[in-house]
Parts: structure tokens; sequence; C-alpha cells
């Protein structure tokens, strides 16, 4: 089968958006012939010199960029960034429209940016189309805005005003109508896309660990029993809502742990205030941005992974935390909340501030002072990843997909053509 991706993000052994692109298309190479649309910016030289150490020859790169404002990604500011976004899915459609010429195409799939407030102009072909996985219909609760600064509620606001513009663009609409299914990441993200008119939404993470990732992480060796030590990693921004755990870990009083923070970000300063006003500043510790398998490491010297985000479209940490067999504490919102199972961890119901923060406390009571229960939420953690959050499971399930709906679309064109 002939298969056409878009995927303006894609980049081998990179994380987050790029390796959502990359992956995907990788696994699906395996199964069908794969032709991938992307940026050669900063990726065509990764991307080849991967491809000559691991030639795949069922994958063609096909790189371009918009001939309008082709370079104003590289001003470094989020607007221009999403400007160049739209006017590059433009200039795909027109790339793609030649292409199925030549190839003929069986179905096209968008794959990245991983954002369904943006249309594809690639559902305008004429093949089956998927839309997804996307996400981005996620919100912080409004109860847990009072703790955000002025320009953490600016940023707030600005996010929703960008997605609500793009919920009205015809072109949006259009893309949702015109998909034989769409991947939302998120129930949040699935209910806004079924308002604008898709008959066929399903949920399914984008975020997934390669089969050796998943097999190194799970040897890692269970810490030692004391201290326990809870960790959060990732980029210190206010809606991570480490300042959540940092309060909760407080209210928990347990003299005998630690609470561990990996990363950098705008809010380092605040959260290292708050933990002196607190009183646990001798128990937390700031380790900063720290390489992969540095911070890696600080996961395997931990038993829990607390990650209490306010909007996770993803949440790959958390799959990094369940393969490792570290349970998960993480709120009931977003991309963790479909991750995380209460075999695999603790999901907090987020309703307001002082409830969330006293029930993340109960939990971390709970799993601190019970070590067979942190072994089996481990052990479920580690099963869950190896069934479902593998690239190989998702490539399989497209694969799958891929052959259920051209089937059908050429059932329907030839009763169609009986027909008439």
């Amino acid at each position: 089968m002939k298969v056409l991706l878009s995927a303006y993000s894609c980049e081998p052994g990179r994380g987050s958006e790029p390796g959502v692109g990359w992956n995907l298309a990788r696994e699906i190479a395996k199964h069908h012939e794969v032709w991938v649309l992307t940026r050669p910016d900063e990726s065509k030289d990764v991307i080849e010199a991967e491809l000559a150490r691991n030639p795949a020859p069922n994958m063609h790169f096909v790189y371009f960029t918009t001939p309008i404002l082709g370079n104003i990604w590289q001003w470094g500011q989020s607007g221009a960034m999403q400007i160049h976004y739209y006017l590059w899915q433009i200039t795909a459609y027109f790339v793609a429209r030649q292409l199925h010429r030549e190839i003929n195409f069986d179905i096209a799939q968008h794959v990245t940016f991983v954002k369904y407030s943006s249309p594809s102009f690639l559902s305008l072909l004429p093949v089956p189309f998927i839309w997804g996985p996307i996400g981005g219909g996620e919100s912080a609760p409004k109860p847990f805005w009072k703790d955000f600064n002025l320009s953490n509620k600016v940023y707030e606001f600005l996010r929703i005003l960008v997605r609500s513009i793009g919920e009205i663009d015809l072109f949006t609409h259009l893309t949702a109508r015109q998909s034989a299914v769409v991947y939302a990441t998120t129930e949040d993200t699935a209910q806004r896309v079924r308002k604008m008119g898709c008959p066929n939404v399903q949920i399914l993470s984008e975020s997934g660990l390669t089969q050796p990732e998943i097999e190194a992480l799970a040897q890692f060796p269970p810490p030692d029993a004391v201290p326990v030590r809870f960790i959060s990693m990732g980029r210190l921004l206010h809606w991570k809502g480490f300042h959540l755990g940092l309060r909760a870990f407080a209210q928990a009083n347990l003299p005998d742990t630690e609470y561990w923070i990996v990363g950098d970000g705008p809010e380092q300063q605040r959260l290292q205030s708050l933990a002196a006003d607190l009183g646990i500043s001798h128990q937390v510790k700031f380790w900063g941005r720290l390489p992969r398998e540095e911070t890696l490491s600080k996961l395997a010297q931990c038993q829990v992974l607390v990650h209490p985000s306010l909007h996770d479209s993803g949440g790959w940490v958390c799959l990094e935390g369940m393969a490792a067999g570290r349970p998960v504490i993480c709120l009931d919102l977003g991309g963790p909340s479909q991750q995380v199972t209460e075999e695999t961890g603790f999901k907090i119901a987020a309703h307001t501030l002082e409830q969330t923060v006293a029930d993340m406390a109960v939990a971390m009571v709970k799993i601190s002072k019970d070590a067979q229960l942190r072994v089996q939420m481990g052990q479920a953690g580690q099963y869950r990843v190896r069934e479902d959050y593998s690239w190989e499971a998702k490539g399989r399930l497209f694969s799958q997909l891929y052959q259920k709906i051209v089937t059908s679309d050429r059932s329907v064109k030839e009763s169609q053509q009986c027909t008439s």
C-alpha cells in the first residue's frame, strides 16, 4: 500500500513532535511504502545520516518549505512558527497533489504537528484521510488560575484565544469532516473535534517508546528502600504543576523522604522560593537541566514519579516512569489521565487547588509507606507500556487501520460505479 504522511516536524533520536513524526513514519514503513512530507531546515541532514546508517527502502522523504515567508520560523517566536506552519500546510497540498498524480497514493495521514486547531490540506486529496493523533484541546481548570502570576494568566488566555480562532477556520472544519477517522490524544480534544463535524473520533496518545528504550528502562534496578524519593522531570513551566507537587509533598509531612526536580525554566526561582516557604528545602533537590542519560539516572534512584501537569496532550515522562517500573502520581487531566490507570498509579481529580493538593498528599503518604504496592504498580506500568505504548504497536495499529479504510473506500466506489 502507498501511504502519504504529513510530518512538519520529523527527526530521528528526538522526543516530542520530531519523535512522533519520525517514529510513526518508520514503523508504518515496516508494513507499507511511505512518502513523508517534511521540512529541510534542521532535520534533513539528520534524517539522511540515519537512513545511511540504517537503510529503510520503504521510506521516501520529500523536503520543501513554503515559498512565502519560508524563513519566518527562524525568528524563534511561537507566533512566527505558527504562521510558517499554516503556510507550509498549504504548500504541502500542492506538493502532495503533484506526487499523487505520479504515485497514486492509497491513503494519506497528518502526523505532526499534533494540533487540532489548524487544518491539514491533505484532506482535500481524492484518497481517504486520517487526521492525527492530534491534541491541544486541554485547558488548565479555572480554579487553578488563582495560583498563576499575571504573565502565566496572559499565556493561558492567549493560548485559548489562538485555539478558538483556529476552531472557526473553515478549513479546519473541512479537515474534520473530510477525515475517515480522527485520532485525538485526549477526550478534551475529541469533544472539540466532534463539534467540528467529524463522524469518527477515537482516542489515541501520540506518545510512544521504542523497543530498545522500553527494554533499557525495564532494566532499572529497584532503588534503595530508604529514603523514598519522589521525582518530577520536565521544563519548569507554570502549567506543568510542579508547584502542586511541592505543596502536596509539604502537606504529606514525610520526614524520611526526598523530592527531586529535574529541569529548568522560568518557574525555577519561584519553585525554590516556594520550597523554602513551605519549610521543605532540606528535602527538595533541584538538579537543573541534565542530559537525557543523567535524567534517567536520577529516575532510577527514585521510587515514584510525580507529574501534576494541568494541560498536557501527551505526557512522555509518564511513559518513561511506567516503563522504568515507577508508580505515577498525576492529575486526572489530559494525556497522563489516558496513560495512567489505577493499577499503575494515582490519578488525582482536579476540582480545586486545595482538594487536589490534599489528595496528592494522601497518595504520597500511601505509596511511600507501602513498598509492595510500589512493586505491583511498577510491574503493571511496565506491562501497559509494552502492550499499548510501543511505537511498534502503533505501527501495527495504523497498518491494520489502512487496510480497513482503503478496503471500505474501494467498496463504496465500486458500488457507486455499478449504480451509475
